[in-house]
């Protein structure tokens, strides 16, 4: 009977969880519904607005072209998708924070919000520094090379890939330093291991922007540079939260909590 019984308790709370998962997908899911709504009025506006690195660096009389007979309303719905999902990630993450916070620790808690929001504002970080720094800079070089006779009219739905891949590039990249501290507060590095692989972690991401971003200088120094100093900051990030601190040489020190 006993054994029965915990396994109706144990079945009553997977249901319990299951429908608890589902009213946050179900949250998550309506905010950027709304999000997206609002946005569709403005998406050709918004559109524009996020062609404008591009369009200042075209010679004059050369814009944008869309080559398919849709992509002039699927590029804009796409973009304000985009936005949306961007716009509402505090939102979304909330929702899972909601859902797994109660089953965390109290210094798991203590440790996993400041994360979740650094997390987050890196990621915008990371998204404007591509915008209004990065893009400028590679349009700049690329129309600056075009071969003479050559003229440069890309395709809509072409320059928003183009886009949001230095866009996911460059916002994920900025996490970095969350990545390092999450990796650190796990036990699977230290911040001394952390400082004696900083030369080949230069190496790696001077090859990772190389794969990452198009094929030109530009861009590839743009990503590589930024990281290394990420890297040099989740250092130090993860040496103030180190559990291990005092002691960082100690890998797989146990945490109490």
């Amino acid at each position: 009977m006993a054994l029965g019984a915990e396994h109706d308790e144990g079945e009553s709370s997977l249901i319990e969880h299951l429908v608890e998962l589902r009213s946050r997908l179900m949250r998550a899911l309506a905010g950027l519904g709304i999000a997206l709504l609002a946005l569709l009025p403005f998406a050709n506006r918004l559109y524009g607005w996020f062609a404008q690195p591009l369009l200042d660096k075209l010679p004059e009389g050369a814009h944008l072209i869309a080559v398919e007979v849709a992509s002039p309303f699927f590029a804009p719905l796409k973009l304000a998708l985009f936005v949306a999902v961007v716009v509402m990630m505090p939102w979304l993450l909330y929702q899972a924070w909601a859902f797994v916070a109660p089953g965390l620790y109290k210094r798991e808690k203590k440790l996993a919000l400041p994360l979740l929001v650094s997390a987050v504002a890196l990621f915008y970080a990371g998204c404007a520094f591509a915008f209004f720094i990065v893009l400028p800079a590679v349009f700049g070089f690329l129309t600056a090379i075009t071969p003479e006779g050559v003229a440069m009219m890309t395709d809509i739905n072409a320059y928003l890939s183009f886009v949001l891949v230095i866009f996911l590039a460059f916002g994920l990249s900025f996490e970095l330093p969350v990545a390092l501290v999450i990796l650190v507060l796990m036990g699977w590095v230290t911040p001394a291991q952390l400082r004696e692989w900083r030369g080949y972690a230069i190496v790696g991401m001077f090859v990772l922007a190389a794969l990452i971003t198009p094929p030109d200088v530009v861009s590839q120094l743009m990503l590589a540079i930024p990281m290394c100093l990420l890297y040099e900051a989740g250092i130090v990030a993860a040496r103030l939260v180190s559990p291990t601190r005092g002691n960082e040489d100690a890998p797989g020190a146990e945490d109490t909590r």
